[in-house]
């Protein structure tokens, strides 16, 4: 009997002893800094607004926390660790440094981590999770956040397909108007080797489907017309054509960002945005209004704000905010985002919400829309970064220890 007793009290003093070396395990873990994998440059026009936004980030990302992995890509698409100034980032002199050191991704998944391929052998770092400040092409379309789920290193912000998604402007608009939001009446066509117009399965005619279906289209919907590429950002590509003889130049230059084009009626009104974060529980920033004095919110007026202006709050109702937010999230939720995003919607004047298009990875310097939308909200840059990042790892956590698990494929020997 005095045996059990004293049996039962060293298994107590076991477990507790577990208990406590498992809580002092986790404390020392929180203790060290997450490494995050920040990704900036790439191969886009969109090049030099990825390195302020980068530089922006790193610069508010929390110490305490996280310790970033600047890697830059070049235009070329070579990819380097970089352990420079920061501001060597912004002024794009980062790569003309000796601060660079080639790195690739390792595939293997049991090593999350990236490989530095230096002269004398290859050396790894692991990271916990990758941040991608890409915009555009070969970053925000799915593309990067592949290759990094790939690996089993956490992503933050949205997936490879609702990437893929939000990138194509036709397909994200046939997503969106499912879910009962208004999108703009819109033609696609691509363009065959030969120059030949054709247009896309979606928008075959009974009759003509060359470059006179275009041009009929547009007769019919009524100028002014916008003619877009169907994937790119930052307004790339994309006239605003006030009569049929601007259309075949316009038509060109869309073409010259992307093999598919698509022309979209003008929608009368002004734009409005709303900054998003999260996946199953969605934060809602303040609506911002865009204001022009002429055109439309090109790649110029984007960045410099030359004949234009930005509210925050929007200059409507809350009522009417309180539609564009819920639209939001609809949109969001309708495209599978997850992490954060800037929905970008018109509103008429008949006060019908139309949309526009999402950013996966929408601008993130000091003076950009999202982190502004947040900010009016009360929710500082640094602390942007880092719930975004949190839910990012908790994302990671949770795959690892939970579906996975739960599928048969972490320690199981399946």
């Amino acid at each position: 009997m005095e045996r059990n007793v004293e049996q039962e009290k060293r298994d107590i003093n076991s477990t507790d002893m577990k208990d406590i070396n498992k809580k002092r395990s986790e404390q020392y873990t929180a203790a060290i800094p997450k490494k995050i994998a920040v990704l900036f440059g790439g191969c886009s026009p969109e090049y030099g607004v990825s390195l302020q936004s980068a530089a922006a980030v790193i610069s508010h990302m929390d110490r305490t926390k996280y310790e970033p992995v600047p890697v830059g890509i070049t235009h070329t698409g070579e990819w380097f660790y970089y352990t420079g100034e920061i501001g060597r980032i912004a002024d794009d002199g980062w790569c003309r440094s000796g601060d660079c050191v080639p790195v690739t991704l390792s595939f293997n998944r049991g090593e999350h981590g990236l490989l530095l391929l230096k002269g004398d052998g290859v050396e790894r770092i692991n990271i916990d999770a990758a941040f991608p400040v890409l915009h555009g092409k070969n970053g925000e379309d799915g593309t990067v956040q592949g290759a990094f789920e790939l690996a089993g290193i956490p992503v933050a912000g949205c997936g490879v397909l609702s990437s893929a998604l939000c990138m194509d402007k036709d397909r994200a608009h046939r997503l969106v108007k499912e879910a009962g939001i208004r999108v703009p009446k819109s033609y696609v066509c691509g363009q065959s080797a030969d120059g030949e117009i054709r247009a896309s399965a979606s928008c075959v005619r009974d009759k003509n489907t060359g470059r006179e279906a275009v041009f009929e289209w547009a007769r019919q919907i009524g100028y002014p017309v916008f003619v877009k590429p169907v994937k790119a950002g930052s307004s790339y590509g994309i006239t605003k054509v006030s009569e049929e003889e601007e259309l075949p130049q316009a038509m060109e230059l869309a073409f010259a960002y992307d093999e598919e084009i698509i022309i979209e009626e003008c929608i009368s009104g002004f734009e409005v945005g709303c900054a998003v974060m999260g996946t199953k529980e969605l934060t809602v920033g303040v609506v911002d209004e865009i204001e022009l004095a002429e055109g439309f919110f090109d790649f110029t007026e984007k960045y410099t704000l030359q004949t234009s202006a930005i509210h925050v709050p929007a200059r409507i109702s809350s009522e009417l905010a309180h539609r564009v937010e819920e639209s939001a999230r609809t949109i969001y939720r309708a495209l599978g985002c997850r992490g954060f995003a800037r929905v970008d919607m018109f509103l008429t004047k008949e006060k019908e919400i139309v949309f526009n298009e999402v950013n996966t990875i929408p601008g993130f310097t000091a003076h950009s829309r999202f982190p502004n939308m947040m900010k009016a909200a009360g929710i500082s840059f640094e602390e942007i970064i880092t719930v975004v990042l949190e839910e990012a790892l908790g994302r990671g956590t949770e795959d690892t220890e939970g579906r996975w698990r739960r599928d048969g494929f972490v320690g199981t020997g399946e």
